[in-house]
């Protein structure tokens, strides 16, 4: 059974808005993907060069309907680092079912550029063009389908986004209940022009580097 059985997206979007959002994921996927082609080359080429591993990083995150998909990432860590977290338990600086260190030391040099420009996770518009993910919405988690209770549900009604309220609202500075607030937020009132407001406002987000470790 998913995680979302017996439960409903608030408002109920007409299969027109869904269509037309989903076609803003795919065009402006590929559109992105072509036009930035040649920073994740050198990028990609840095993460390699600056320590041993693969120049992506997957992980198993939970999307729309509680369904499991691997995330793309760039690699930001050492080789072997999810196996360091257990160690590093005790330095968590935040809550419920998020993990973050500002000063984690399995973050890589070129890692940290990355991350503070959030190049990182660029190699996800891979997932927005196979459908497991949206240009916008709720950021997914790398945690299973039993670990959402209660109204934290309604998040895996939508496909997780590359971007969205977390991003342009502080990002790894918000605790869980904060950003657990901003997916219900646009879980509720989800529209095309407020999809079209968070992409106008990343920019301008990742620029000021705000919560970005």
């Amino acid at each position: 059974m998913t995680a979302t059985h017996g439960h409903a997206w608030p408002g109920r979007p007409k299969t027109g808005r869904l269509a037309v959002k989903r076609t803003i994921d795919v065009v402006g996927a590929a559109v992105l993907l072509l036009l930035l082609s040649p920073v994740l080359l050198v990028a990609a080429v840095a993460v390699k060069a600056d320590s041993p591993g693969p120049v992506l990083f997957r992980q198993k995150r939970t999307g729309r309907h509680g369904r499991e998909f691997e995330v793309l990432k760039l690699r930001t860590m050492h080789a072997g680092a999810e196996g360091m977290r257990a160690a590093l338990g005790a330095r968590n600086e935040s809550d419920g079912h998020l993990f973050k260190i500002r000063e984690d030391p399995r973050v890589t040099t070129i890692g940290r550029w990355l991350r503070r420009w959030s190049m990182d996770e660029l190699p996800q518009l891979v997932n927005v063009l196979r459908g497991q993910m949206s240009l916008v919405g709720p950021r997914p988690l790398p945690v299973g389908d039993s670990a959402f209770t209660e109204e934290a549900r309604s998040r895996l009604l939508v496909r997780p986004g590359l971007t969205g309220l977390w991003q342009i609202g502080g990002r790894s500075n918000l605790g869980w209940e904060e950003a657990l607030r901003l997916d219900l937020e646009y879980v509720r009132a989800w529209s095309i022009r407020m999809d079209l407001s968070i992409l106008v406002r990343t920019l301008p987000a990742v620029a000021r580097g705000d919560g970005a470790y």
